[in-house]
């Protein structure tokens, strides 16, 4: 297994992890996800590879086949005048196939991610978590993360 710059050859794989996981937020928000789509459209996901600022990674198989992938997005912190300017990488997505997990390829995609966010200055790596996605939130704890801000709602 490595783990590369995703590339237009790479997109109908994605998009069939992308299910993957907006089948699983579905199952735990029905009432905002919708079962059967997907995050991006095929046009969609080619533009976004072509976005410095967006880099999505995949680890490959021996076939240069995706089995996982890491979608992210280089963003300027904080948004107040308030507080200290700095560089994160936010982890919008990171999926690996329902079939090869268990194989440590979500910890390399994760360690990846934190080598080319420090390459380019990143002061940290963050990403959200949907409530109920317990599985996801012992992984990340497992790599290290902490919990630094809470997003709460009231559905009216």
């Amino acid at each position: 297994m490595t783990i590369r710059n995703a590339q237009s050859k790479d997109t109908e794989k994605i998009l069939n992890l992308l299910q993957q996981v907006l089948e699983l937020h579905a199952k735990i928000r029905p009432d905002i996800f919708i079962p059967g789509t997907t995050k991006y459209t095929c046009e969609e996901l080619k533009s976004l590879l072509e976005d410095k600022n967006k880099p999505i990674y995949v680890a490959v198989d021996e076939n240069d086949s995706v089995i996982g992938y890491a979608f992210c997005q280089i963003q300027n912190q904080p948004f107040s005048t308030n507080m200290i300017q700095f560089k994160s990488m936010f982890i919008d997505d990171l999926c690996v196939d329902a079939v090869c997990r268990g194989q440590h390829i979500g910890e390399k995609l994760f360690e990846h991610v934190k080598s080319e966010a420090k390459k380019i200055g990143c002061y940290e790596v963050t990403l959200n978590v949907w409530a109920g996605n317990t599985g996801a939130e012992r992984f990340y704890e497992k790599m290290g993360m902490k919990t630094k801000e809470r997003n709460m709602e009231i559905i009216l």
